[in-house]
């Protein structure tokens, strides 16, 4: 049991228990004698997990539509997204390396059951989302690359437990470099494509300037709110305040300070990567469909069967069916991890991590098994959509808690945040919530 002192929390109600994914709680050392650049390398890694979730499947479906149907307009969203999720998950880095806790144990410590668990039925819910998304996305990967049918390929999603299983007796690094690895393989996938469509780069660069049209116009406003949800998502701030205790940085005040810089630096420069990757989907989908008058492309395997012919390469098509699946591979270990992160944090309850992610993934198989046998690549598309909006309006219900434990000197002692940072997290957090009261209104009155 690794418990802190009273002193310590004496800002929470509860004292600090087991840490969550025990196993590997601290597992990899930091070199205090190696130069800075081999203990940033060693800080390496967590940033990249956190990365996966901002470009699973769901927010293929969500770019490829705002992309076909309003060209490089929602870059801005993207762009927006991405700055709330840096300074968000810099947020989370803080909360575990100045408490000892991820987010999950800080709402337990924090708050009274009646709402805790609630808290942790949203997490659950958000996971159960994502999770949605992947099953879609990694089958539709199988349909194209291999000719497996969506059914057949929903059911395959559930052998993945194995893949994760094997990674996870291997050590925390061998999911780091895998995690990694896929990344790079996306990333060259979409630097092929992009070069063939051929992009204005002038709308591209315009496409990154906000236009009041985003909030006046409701389908840009619930295609922007899905691009958010896939951008900035929940289980993410669980996760990244889980995982960056995987490094042993030690327990002075110095040393965790050295420890957040590291951190943040990492999860800064993944999530740049990431949008790269977010804009590579946006621009290709506005460069290949919006401008050739497709507006209304939001299937993923319908933007697969059309590259070919509008950007003239058989290749392309395959490249896009190859950085799909491993989207989908990647989303799968890190929203395990996720879930095993919530479950053990809110609940203290310790679940195998196949059992855990069996649980999951059976949830989410069921209404994905469904919707793809009776509403075809139609119904997968729109619920692929609504993951990422379901996504959306459950992420307050993480944030308001991360920001209010950062800026609490009781909580945080010296490693509270700063006013400025504080201030911009507030108002990240109220931009958020207004967006997702707009987007409610906006759907009730039809």
């Amino acid at each position: 049991m690794d418990v802190l002192g009273s002193k310590q929390d004496s800002g929470w109600r509860n004292t600090r228990g087991e840490a969550s994914l025990s196993d590997v709680h601290r597992s990899i050392n930091i070199s205090q004698s190696g130069s800075r650049w081999r203990r940033l390398a060693a800080f390496a890694g967590p940033g990249y997990l956190v990365a996966v979730g901002y470009m699973d499947p769901g927010n293929w479906a969500t770019s490829l539509a705002g992309g076909s149907k309003f060209g490089y307009a929602l870059l801005a969203v993207a762009l927006l997204s991405n700055l709330m999720a840096i300074v968000l998950q810099s947020l989370c880095a803080r909360l575990a390396i100045a408490s000892g806790r991820d987010l999950a144990q800080a709402c337990r410590d924090a708050f009274p059951k009646w709402v805790s668990i609630p808290l942790w039925a949203l997490a659950e819910i958000a996971i159960i989302a994502t999770d949605i998304a992947e099953v879609i996305g990694t089958a539709i990967g199988l349909n194209l690359i291999f000719g497996v049918p969506l059914e057949l390929g929903v059911l395959i999603t559930a052998l993945d437990v194995f893949v994760i299983l094997y990674l996870q007796k291997m050590g925390f690094r061998w999911i780091e470099a895998f995690i990694i690895t896929l990344l790079g393989v996306i990333a060259v996938c979409f630097a092929i494509q992009i070069f063939l469509a051929d992009p204005q780069w002038g709308g591209v660069i315009r496409g990154f300037f906000p236009t009041t049209e985003i909030v006046t116009n409701p389908e840009m406003l619930y295609l922007a709110l899905g691009i958010l949800g896939a951008t900035v998502m929940p289980h993410n701030l669980y996760l990244h305040s889980g995982i960056v205790q995987t490094r042993n940085y030690g327990h002075t005040l110095p040393e965790k300070k050295e420890a957040l810089t590291y951190a943040t630096i990492d999860s800064t420069f993944a999530l740049c990567f990431a949008l790269l990757i977010n804009a590579s989907i946006l621009i290709l989908a506005a460069a290949a469909f919006n401008s050739t008058g497709r507006t209304e492309v939001a299937e993923l395997g319908e933007a697969h069967s059309l590259l070919a012919p509008l950007l003239g390469l058989a290749i392309a098509p395959t490249l896009f069916g190859i950085a799909l699946l491993c989207c989908g591979l990647n989303s799968t270990v890190t929203a395990t991890l996720a879930g095993q992160i919530v479950m053990e944090g809110f609940l203290k309850m310790k679940l195998q991590p196949w059992i855990r992610r069996l649980i999951t993934r059976g949830i989410a198989i069921i209404p994905a098994a469904f919707v793809t046998i009776w509403y075809g690549d139609a119904g997968t598309a729109e619920l692929l959509i609504l993951t990422q909006v379901v996504l959306s309006l459950q992420l307050s219900f993480a944030v308001f808690p991360l920001v209010m434990f950062t800026a609490s000197k009781a909580k945080m002692g010296e490693l509270v945040a700063p006013i400025w940072l504080s201030g911009i997290a507030w108002l990240i957090a109220v931009v958020i919530a207004g967006l997702n009261v707009k987007l409610l209104v906006d759907f009730v009155s039809g």
